[in-house]
């Protein structure tokens, strides 16, 4: 499983990445989508467990307004949240033979400058969580599945002072929330438990004066994906982290994608105690559009490939296998899923890479994959090492909150040792230098560890440059 963050469109938060397509569920077993047929949009909900996706059309009595959310639940039901004039109401659609069945689950009340949207699928597909976002403070609210009858408003949860953007689940059990707090004009990613009221916690802090998000997570591995100004002021950059791990974030140069924005949208799960070699799914923005970027923590090469024909943009999963889906809709193939299967290791250095191959649509009669240029393919040797700043996980904890943690990311080993010590040596022994391919010998086969760097606490950020 795979948890990333989904954010608002671009009306309601100018620096956050774009709404992807449809949702997924943290399984990968059902999305929803708003369809559109004429000028009118429909709520739609697609089967991706199967043999075959198909959709499942769940149009109302009248058309839904374009600001109209929805996301799939583990049962296959489909949440509906309709703002209309400060007023968010709720309900869960599921088909009824020829029609659409609606159980309304209630209603919030905003103010007219707070913004409401709903969180990503919860793992488990049986709640769903929404943010209310004001001027001093957010509220989590808890709008579908919280056990006490449909006839029942939706359930506070929690309130941030702070106004919070972003939304990644932790764990497993959908109880760890992480959110990225804007205070006093920094951003930090805070982490809330919702087993215990919502209780907050520091999560991400890289430096002081610096802007620090999170934008994806995989509970396996322990994987995050962050996006921060620290190395760079005025820059946004993309890095790499472990949850609890000692070692401090990284910021790879080849995922500084010359005139265009990379945003990791799905992470490969079941790579246990082996996050450097989880492969990230990255949704490429620029001049020609929109793409998907394929990269490892161990690679130093992003490896580009054409969008298919009709991309929900920035949606889609990775199997445990390295299989990547994208769901995909045009007018031949209403309901599609295009694969592509990552290699298993990074490409022989002393060869030229081979082209790579587009994902082949799950349908005979599937257009074939659209091909757009797209700039900077090929890795530059001699570009400047990458830096590395510190970054601080998980260190305010409550000692349960910490437990519940290191249960969810397999933070401990059958034998006692924690996990972050063997997740150490496995960073620390692995390529770390951006660019062209490595031209020297694999660190196992007897080269020296890279030093691990002093952190951003104990040096100025100018000298945390690898030689």
């Amino acid at each position: 499983m795979t948890v990333c963050v989904v954010e608002p469109s671009a009306a309601d938060e100018g620096d956050g990445p774009p709404r992807a397509g449809c949702a997924i569920t943290a399984d990968g077993s059902y999305a929803a989508r708003l369809a559109r047929r004429g000028d009118s949009w429909f709520p739609e909900r697609w089967t991706l467990d199967g043999p075959e996706p198909y959709a499942v059309p769940l149009p109302g009595d009248q058309p839904e307004e374009p600001g109209t959310e929805v996301q799939p639940m583990g049962d296959g039901r489909v949440l509906i949240h309709r703002p209309v004039a400060g007023r968010h109401t709720f309900s869960l659609l599921y088909p009824t033979g020829p029609g659409t069945g609606e159980l309304p689950l209630g209603a919030i009340e905003c103010p007219e400058d707070t913004r409401l949207r709903l969180l990503p699928p919860a793992p488990g597909g049986e709640r769903a969580y929404a943010l209310a976002v004001g001027a001093r403070s957010s509220v989590v609210w808890l709008v579908a599945g919280g056990g006490r009858g449909p006839e029942h408003a939706p359930e506070y949860v929690a309130e941030v002072p702070g106004r919070c953007s972003g939304g990644v689940w932790l764990d497993r059990a959908g109880r760890l929330l992480a959110l990225d707090r804007e205070t006093g004009g920094r951003t930090k990613t805070v982490v809330l438990d919702l087993g215990r009221g919502g209780e907050m916690s520091p999560l991400l802090q890289i430096a002081d004066g610096s802007d620090d998000r999170l934008l994806c997570a995989d509970p396996d591995s322990g994987l995050l994906l962050i996006r921060s100004d620290a190395p760079s002021p005025g820059q946004q950059r993309l890095g790499w982290g472990v949850l609890g791990s000692t070692l401090p974030v990284r910021f790879p140069e080849c995922l500084r994608l010359p005139e265009c924005v990379a945003t990791p949208f799905a992470i490969q799960p079941g790579q246990v105690l082996t996050p450097e070699q989880c492969a990230v799914a990255l949704r490429c923005d620029g001049a020609f559009g929109s793409w998907v970027g394929v990269w490892r923590p161990a690679e130093r090469v992003v490896r580009h490939l054409p969008a298919p024909e009709g991309w929900l943009t920035g949606a889609g999963t990775w199997t445990e296998e390295g299989v990547l889906r994208l769901p995909y809709a045009t007018a031949a193939v209403p309901c599609g899923v295009a694969r592509w299967t990552a290699p298993g290791r990074e490409p022989d250095p002393g060869r030229h890479p081979a082209p790579p191959r587009d994902p082949a649509p799950a349908s005979r009669t599937a257009p074939a994959p659209r091909r757009a240029p797209v700039p900077g393919t090929a890795p530059v040797p001699g570009v400047t090492p990458v830096r590395r700043t510190a970054v601080v996980l998980a260190r305010a904890f409550t000692p349960e909150t910490a437990a519940v943690l290191r249960t969810a990311a397999g933070l401990e080993t059958a034998a006692g040792e924690p996990a972050t010590a063997a997740l150490d040596r496995a960073a620390a022994s692995a390529p770390v230098t951006a660019g062209a391919p490595p031209q020297q010998p694999e660190p196992d086969r007897g080269e020296a560890p890279v030093p691990r760097p002093v952190p951003l606490q104990k040096a100025p950020l100018g000298r945390l440059v690898t030689k």
